[in-house]
């Protein structure tokens, strides 16, 4: 029986997507024959480093900068939400509704708001939108870290910054279920598109064995179709680290403009 950490929790509201990711998660270890091993309170990086890694999903940023040669890509979700399409996502530039701002470029000197500054959605995706508007290297006057992108929107609605990127697929979820959290906000924008959130096993482990996880999960999502429409996943599509390249080279465009670093 194979066995390893396992944790799909990257995304975790509504509690009705927690709730279908265990459940996804379970039939997949079975259809493995595997056993997996609970994370605990570990950090989620020294996680995605460990040899013992059997399934999780990462951020695309963190994979091409602390993750690469240390983990293998198992694949990537096919969402079905808005401001998504094949393999892909975005940030939604956030703003509070009754904000009388209608560009990116009159939020220059505001108080941006990032979940953490090795997010892709967060943090790369933004700069790369701010950067033809940056000056002096700079464009935010202030910037806050929120620790995620749900405590972010909760500081934007509370005023306690002006602008956010928002996953495009956190997003969707909470607006699918009318959720609060996106009630008193607004779209200004959206940045370029990135690939979804990687999926990712150890390192160490073959191709074959990348395969064989990938084949167990798009299998638990046909045998789970409550499960499948409640995720917004409809296949777990192929993919391999250097798809996420794009990730970089939106970081080195925004940092040719100017604009190194959000701080």
């Amino acid at each position: 029986m194979t066995q390893g950490f396992v944790d799909l929790s990257m995304y975790v509201a509504p509690e009705r997507i927690n709730q279908a990711s265990a459940a996804w998660l379970q039939r997949i270890l079975l259809l493995l024959d595997a056993r997996g091993e609970a994370v605990g309170t570990q950090p989620l990086l020294q996680v995605w480093r460990s040899p013992q890694l059997l399934l999780s999903q990462t951020c695309g940023y963190p994979l091409m900068t602390a993750l690469r040669g240390h983990v293998r890509v198992v694949g990537q979700p096919r969402y079905r939400l808005p401001y998504v399409r094949e393999g892909q996502h975005c940030s939604l530039l956030l703003v509070r509704e009754d904000d009388p701002r209608q560009d990116l470029a009159a939020f220059f000197d505001s108080h941006g708001l990032v979940n953490g500054p090795d997010s892709n959605s967060g943090m790369n995706l933004l700069r790369h939108a701010l950067a033809p508007l940056q000056r002096e290297g700079r464009f935010f006057s202030q910037v806050s870290h929120t620790g995620g992108h749900r405590n972010s929107m909760r500081a934007l609605r509370e005023g306690q910054g002006d602008l956010a990127a928002i996953d495009s697929v956190t997003y969707g979820y909470l607006a699918r279920d009318h959720s609060e959290e996106v009630e008193g906000l607004r779209i200004l924008g959206q940045t370029a598109w990135g690939p979804s959130l990687p999926y990712i096993t150890a390192g160490w482990r073959s191709a074959e064995e990348a395969e064989w996880i990938r084949h167990a999960m798009n299998q638990a999502l046909a045998e789970l179709p409550a499960v499948a429409e409640a995720l917004a996943i409809d296949r777990v599509l192929p993919a391999a680290t250097n798809d996420y390249q794009v990730l970089l080279d939106y970081e080195h465009e925004a940092k040719r403009l100017g604009l190194v670093t959000l701080e």
